[in-house]
């Protein structure tokens, strides 16, 4: 590569080709790809505190890249964006809702989203801040968005699948003067970008497929609005949710087989959905990607990529701690985008209406055809 090369050139336009660049800095000679972790709790600063870092808790060099690489994903090409790193997903939630609310406002959430958002609205409410929620299909949220400040949505929804109609949505909520988050865990950059549909966020847990290995915990905020993300930075360090360097020097180097990782799974997912809507038994199967699910429609409009989790429901709780007990290549194990595959009974945690025989099943980078036989195997051994 000549050192003329833009950096357009150098980020390629490609999800794989970006993937593996994103966010590297310029090459100098003799000096790796990727830089190490930078470990520091302070810097030599002498005269006036000016400059990118001065202190650890407001920046970090290999927070640095990362962002930058996890900029280039989600909102490739447009320079006008910010990315924050945090510590997990939910303090990525936590830095939008409670920069952006004040006691008196009002939030739509979604009714079917993450456990941990019913967490949230209590504290909200404690605050005096309004709290309403609706589900995710059918575009319910539409229905209560009135007056509101800030509209949450999770599309794919966490565990059900479903999705709503984001440009519609936001449309709706922008002429009510609101703004619009969406969690793009499940989705990942490479299979929706939230900001090219019109959201005002994109938030995601960096703890599933975007790094894609289950060793690390992180989360991210990408925003276009400057006085927004000012106050989400700010939310950051008030509270001091930050990403340790080694997680984040992590997280950017698992980034690089994103498109690998992500396609494989993909492709995996679609396969073991369809041998589960296949099996004899109505099993409720639900997957964005089979042209049969009630969200493909929607999501084939706005998705790339339809993700690596596979839902369905068996008739009972014994029979699904059976069906998790047989399986030999899928961990049963919380959490999901692995490059190995888990399973769990979503319902022994509490906080999702789901049925108690319901199974959210992640699917990771193993030969499909061993997973849908595995999968197979254990759905007859666990009948009997």
């Amino acid at each position: 590569m000549s050192d003329s090369a833009s950096d357009g050139d150098r980020r390629g336009t490609g999800d794989g080709t970006r993937a593996v660049r994103a966010g590297l800095p310029e090459p100098v000679r003799h000096e790796p790809t990727l830089p190490g972790p930078t470990f520091a709790a302070h810097y030599h600063l002498p005269g006036d505190p000016t400059g990118p870092y001065t202190y650890g808790r407001d920046d970090n060099p290999t927070w640095t890249h990362l962002e930058r690489a996890i900029g280039e994903l989600e909102a490739p090409g447009q320079d006008d964006v910010e990315t924050l790193t945090f510590a997990s997903g939910m303090a990525a939630i936590s830095s939008v809702v409670f920069s952006q609310l004040r006691s008196g406002d009002t939030v739509v959430l979604p009714s079917d989203g993450y456990q941990v958002l019913p967490l949230v609205r209590a504290q909200l409410e404690s605050y005096g801040i309004e709290v309403r929620t609706a589900p995710t299909g059918g575009d319910a949220q539409l229905d209560v968005l009135d007056d509101a400040k800030l509209l949450w949505i999770e599309t794919p929804s966490n565990p059900g699948l479903d999705v709503c109609d984001v440009r519609r949505l936001v449309e709706a909520a922008h002429a009510r003067g609101a703004l619009v988050a969406v969690d793009n865990t499940l989705a990942t950059p490479l299979g929706q970008r939230p900001l090219e549909l019109g959201a005002d966020f994109s938030v995601a847990s960096g703890t599933k497929q975007l790094t894609g290995h289950g060793d690390v915990l992180l989360g991210y905020v990408v925003g276009r609005d400057a006085e927004a993300m000012a106050g989400v930075r700010r939310w950051r360090k008030i509270v001091g949710a930050i990403p340790g360097p080694m997680e984040a020097w992590l997280a950017h180097r698992s980034i690089a087989t994103l498109q690998l990782r992500v396609d494989r799974q993909n492709t995996s997912a679609l396969a073991v959905a369809e041998a589960l809507r296949d099996w004899p038994e109505e099993l409720g199967v639900r997957y964005p990607g089979l042209m049969s699910d009630p969200s493909h429609k929607i999501a084939s409009q706005q998705m790339r990529r339809y993700g690596c989790i596979v839902s369905f429901t068996l008739p009972t709780r014994a029979r699904a701690d059976r069906f998790l007990d047989a399986l030999r290549l899928v961990d049963d194990a919380t959490s999901f985008g692995g490059v190995r595959s888990t399973a769990e009974r979503r319902g022994r945690w509490g906080g999702d209406a789901v049925p108690e025989g319901f199974i959210r099943l992640s699917v990771g980078a193993e030969d499909p055809e061993d997973l849908v036989a595995d999968v197979l195997r254990a759905l007859g051994e666990s009948a009997d």
